[in-house]
């Protein structure tokens, strides 16, 4: 990270007990293993195409899907994701997850609306992980709870859509042209974000890093 980005600090993650404020947030969950400038382009990107006003980056302590072996522990993937975070105020790293006791993301966003139940939520996802959504346990919670926002990854995009869950949510979807009303929305709601791609990889970061 650059040394004014340092400068400017980092934000409070949020309160695991929630609060009352009336906010547009959107929910970009992850290993982050490690977080990179990727998460932060789409994150950014987010705030402007969704109108939001934050963007959270959950730290996942151990994501259901993915090998333990490989994983860096927890303190230091979430300081990852604090540095990438540094320097915008409207962007906050945490691992509230720890905190409210949740492994999977339906519980997840259930937990979170009820202790921030003035917050509009918008999950934000990449369309690798729209392709594999319907191995995630209760999906179709997940849709009938939050928004959700796909946002293009390199070659996942044409499945993504094809993908099981956007097949059984096809009536859902709301073009890119209104997503800035996503949050506002009563879900199931859904759309699909073409952005402009980002070439960091967390996969590829972990390689270099290997001796």
């Amino acid at each position: 990270m650059s040394g004014k980005r340092k400068a400017v600090g980092i934000s409070p993650p949020p309160n695991p007990w929630g609060d009352r404020r009336r906010v547009r947030v959107g929910l970009l969950g992850g290993s982050f293993n490690p977080a990179h400038g990727g998460h932060r382009h789409i994150a950014e990107l987010s705030l402007k195409l969704l109108g939001l006003d934050e963007v959270w980056l959950l730290v996942s302590p151990q994501n259901p899907l993915k090998p333990v072996a490989g994983m860096a522990p927890l303190a230091r993937r979430l300081a990852s994701a604090r540095d990438v975070a540094a320097g915008n105020p409207r962007l906050r790293a945490t691992a509230i997850e720890t905190r409210l006791g949740t492994r999977y993301t339906a519980d997840t966003v259930a937990r979170l609306r009820i202790r921030f139940s003035r917050t509009r939520f918008v999950w934000l996802m990449g369309a690798d992980n729209l392709v594999q959504m319907a191995r995630w346990a209760r999906w179709p919670r997940i849709l009938a709870t939050v928004p959700v926002a796909i946002l293009a990854r390199g070659p996942y995009s044409a499945r993504a859509l094809a993908a099981k869950a956007a097949r059984r949510f096809a009536a859902s979807r709301v073009g890119d042209g209104r997503a800035r009303a996503l949050a506002g929305r009563t879900p199931p709601a859904w759309t699909f974000l073409r952005i402009r791609l980002h070439p960091a990889s967390s996969t590829a970061i972990r390689g270099q890093s290997q001796p």
